[in-house]
């Protein structure tokens, strides 16, 4: 399943992240990303915009882990 964004907003990427589990997503402006086992994977193509992206969301991820428990 791919589900494209068209604003980035890591709060919201991260939702649809560990709700769906494993797919792909589309952010515009910044590219594409594989997700699995609820976490981002990192890009095909590793450029600093797309790795910072990367972490922000994997952290906005761990952050609703925590706010679970």
């Amino acid at each position: 399943m791919l589900r494209v964004f068209k604003h980035y907003r890591p709060n919201q990427v991260a939702r649809y992240v560990k709700s769906y589990f494993r797919g792909r997503v589309f952010i515009m402006g910044v590219g594409g990303f594989e997700f699995d086992c609820g976490r981002l994977l990192p890009p095909k193509k590793q450029d600093l915009k797309a790795l910072n992206v990367l972490s922000e969301v994997n952290r906005e991820i761990d952050l609703l882990a925590a706010e679970a428990v």
